[in-house]
């Protein structure tokens, strides 16, 4: 029995509503048996990583259960990224197998006819998923997570919201985000339904609320379109929603309240293994005061740019440990029992712990939930003949958060504005993600640097801000 699945008297129970059915913990299990079968017949071995850029369905969630109970890591991948960000990711973990959607239905079928091999329990400190992110370096690093940091993480979650008789959890974020993950290995844990949608759909989330949904997760793009949509207040009727992934507008989490619904901010990373800290549920209209306490078993200070702790109510960078933290980044050294991660986030503590953040790390764009590195999009810009230089930096947005926005040097005089912006435009769809994609720009003469010659990234929303114009498709979607 995989750790993150309940004990043997659950088997009966629904254990997730997905692709329009309901299954049991006894058909995952089953389903799981025949998974692992045909994956130890491709060759995969215990301790070896098998990429998986599985979508929200049944069939990764069993996939993520197999390669679980057969002591493989799974390496995540967002199956929004293009084919070459991809196959960065893959090659960087070294991964024995890799699987898409059609290579998991491959081996599931092939599992039917195998025989399912015996089950023991995976140790604690296996590592149970690779998840790839970074601060701003632009190359993404694989957070290694354990069995025993999830497990912390559902118990800490568990802890500050505990569980109610008829609760199911809604889930619309990816699998392959760490905010996925987390919701789908505390309730297999606790044994508690998850309503896993394909992908995020307001309708689908209300539909689900009004079926029984009582938890929901959701950045705060998808909480203002949920508002947006429910004219009958359904949103009421959840337990507790969490926001997270980017820093909820304080008049958003106003209005949840005027409406009676229980919109709970959140702070996370996926080296915590998701939340740090979050507001407590309560019956009465949540405060909007910060994102909340530290967790339970979640250790946090704050520390000035020499290591030491500021007072309270003073900014500093926030630090964290705890038994949910990764054990090291993919090729890095390990980080050492109770070391202190370095978020690079800044924030303050108040006289009762109650966190504030006031920075997220220096340079990542934060859009929709989505971490965007502007050296990553920097450096696709300039891949293209026409681009002698770009700088990429956030601009605030009253929907997204913030939007990724380009200040872009031209190599020579452009003839034709419209036609470059277009071959521009054909180069960064073909090589990013649509939620990394700049939305707005602007061709400048040169980017302003520091005296060290970095360029001026901290200054880029000031001076450029004004100049930059609509890009790409001109709609506000990020698909």
């Amino acid at each position: 029995m995989v750790p993150m699945s309940p004990s043997p008297r659950r088997h009966g129970e629904v254990a997730l509503i997905a692709d329009g059915r309901a299954w049991t913990f006894g058909e995952l299990d089953a389903r799981m048996g025949g998974f692992v079968a045909a994956l130890t017949a491709s060759g995969v071995r215990p301790g070896d990583r098998v990429a998986l850029r599985g979508s929200n369905r049944a069939e990764t969630v069993v996939a993520l259960l197999g390669m679980a109970i057969a002591g493989v890591t799974a390496v995540l991948v967002h199956p929004r990224l293009t084919t070459a960000e991809a196959q960065v990711l893959i090659d960087d973990a070294e991964v024995a197998l890799s699987l898409d959607d059609a290579g998991v239905d491959a081996l599931l079928l092939d599992g039917v006819k195998r025989r399912w091999p015996a089950m023991p329990r995976c140790e604690m400190s296996a590592p149970l998923a690779m998840i790839y992110t970074s601060g701003t370096s632009g190359r993404p690093k694989g957070a290694v997570l354990t069995h025993g940091a999830f497990a912390a993480s559902a118990a800490a979650s568990e802890r500050n919201l505990g569980w109610e008789h008829p609760d199911r959890w809604v889930a619309a974020l990816p699998i392959a985000h760490v905010g996925g993950l987390s919701v789908l290995t505390r309730c297999l844990r606790a044994g508690r339904p998850v309503v896993l949608l394909p992908r995020f759909d307001a309708g689908a989330v209300l539909d689900a609320v009004r079926s029984g949904g009582t938890l929901v997760s959701v950045v705060p793009t998808m909480l203002r379109a949920l508002l947006e949509a429910d004219r009958d207040n359904v949103l009421a009727r959840a337990r507790a929603l969490l926001v997270g992934g980017a820093a909820c507008p304080p008049e958003l989490l106003a209005e949840s309240a005027a409406r009676g619904v229980r919109a709970l901010a959140t702070y996370g990373m996926t080296e915590m293994c998701s939340q740090v800290a979050t507001q407590a549920p309560t019956r009465e209209p949540v405060a909007q005061r910060g994102v909340g306490k530290a967790l339970p078993g979640v250790e946090l200070r704050l520390v000035d740019d020499e290591g030491a702790l500021v007072a309270t109510g003073a900014v500093g960078r926030i630090t964290v440990r705890g038994p949910m933290r990764m054990r090291g980044y993919w090729g890095h050294a390990p980080l050492a029992e109770g070391e202190w991660f370095d978020t690079g986030d800044l924030g303050a503590l108040d006289e009762v712990g109650v966190l504030s953040i006031h920075a997220r790390r220096t340079d990542l764009i934060v859009t929709g939930g989505e971490n965007v590195y502007p050296v990553e999009v920097e450096q696709c810009l300039e891949s293209h003949p026409s681009v002698a230089a770009a700088l990429v930096f956030g601009l605030p947005d009253p929907v997204w958060g913030q939007r990724v926005a380009a200040a872009v040097v031209a190599r020579s005089e452009v003839a034709d504005e419209a036609a470059w912006r277009e071959a521009l435009w054909r180069h960064v769809t073909s090589r990013l993600a649509g939620f990394k994609r700049p939305r707005l720009l602007a061709r400048v003469d040169a980017i302003a640097a520091l005296p060290s010659g970095k360029p001026d990234r901290a200054g880029a929303p000031a001076r450029y801000g004004a100049s930059v114009g609509p890009w790409g498709d001109g709609v506000s979607s990020r698909a």
